[in-house]
């Protein structure tokens, strides 16, 4: 028994936790990510849309939207053994925002989803990312009666720091989102390895 106890707890301390955000403008598809990557069912703090916020919410694009997260999203995917990513969706519209800073502490980097109809509504995520130096990617969610827009494309109207990566995804697949989030953990990888050896050059 203390053989097995102390297999265990050797288990728990080499698995590595990551913390990743899920932003982009109102109704693009974060909670719709969360869920199709999550291992566990997703923590949601949807609300349906109501008269007030007609208002203050553009739906335009998106009528059909009949909820909207007003805290976060939570969801966990395991990438291979020993990485978990824990993965958290910020709310859309920006009176929501002062939640961003807090749930953006201690976060490995960010994926930005994009719609290519509503392309200006990711221009706060990406400007928030790049201010903070928090690495992230753009992936680009292909709607079915969208216009389809290459990489170079999206990353160009974006105006995004070179080497950015921007991927096309389908956020309702959980192989796609998985590839995003594969991409982030790379990307992210070589951003802070780059920022340290620029601190100690």
């Amino acid at each position: 028994m203390g053989s097995e106890h102390s297999d265990a707890v050797g288990a728990d301390t080499t698995a590595m936790a990551l913390k990743i955000l899920v932003a982009g403008g109102f109704g693009v598809g974060k909670t719709t990510l969360v869920g199709a990557v999550s291992e566990i069912r997703p923590l949601r703090t949807e609300e349906l849309l109501s008269e007030v916020g007609q208002s203050v919410d553009d739906t335009e694009g998106v009528d059909r939207k009949t909820t909207t997260t007003v805290a976060m999203d939570f969801g966990r995917i395991t990438i291979r053994s020993g990485l978990a990513l824990y993965l958290f969706g910020t709310p859309g519209q920006d009176r929501f925002w002062f939640l961003w800073d807090e749930l953006s502490q201690g976060a490995l980097g960010a994926v930005v989803l994009a719609d290519t109809r509503r392309l200006e509504d990711c221009f706060p995520a990406v400007d928030y990312f790049e201010h903070r130096q928090i690495p992230f990617v753009v992936a680009v969610n292909c709607f079915a009666n969208a216009r389809t827009y290459g990489a170079h494309e999206v990353s160009r109207a974006l105006d995004l720091d070179r080497g950015t990566p921007v991927v096309l995804c389908d956020a309702r697949d959980r192989d796609s989102g998985k590839e995003v989030l594969i991409r982030l953990v790379e990307y992210a990888g070589r951003f802070h390895t780059a920022r340290l050896l620029d601190s100690v050059g």
